[in-house]
């Protein structure tokens, strides 16, 4: 397997003006329309926190939509983290 096809979870947060603005379900329509399955939740401090899984290629495309300046609000820093995809989330959710 490719390292572009291989299975991957990334971590993302967003900063700046992300919430109460259309952030989450952006988010989440572009992951499917990525294929990838996960969440984008509001953190307390005013961050989005973006998990998303599936091929690495398919995460380094929606990181790159989230850091595009296309959002709503105004993203300021997306902060990012990878690891193994664990497999154990179906669909995109927000929270």
């Amino acid at each position: 397997m490719g390292e572009d096809a291989e299975l991957s979870r990334l971590s993302a947060w967003a900063h700046g003006r992300v919430q109460g603005v259309g952030f989450r379900w952006w988010t989440r329509s572009r992951a499917l329309e990525l294929g990838l399955s996960g969440h984008a939740t509001n953190a307390r401090d005013g961050r989005v926190h973006v998990v998303a899984e599936g091929p690495r290629a398919d995460c380094v495309r929606l990181l790159e939509l989230l850091r595009s300046g296309d959002t709503p609000g105004r993203v300021t820093l997306v902060v990012e983290s990878w690891e193994p995809a664990r497999g154990d989330m179906t669909g995109f959710e927000e929270r």
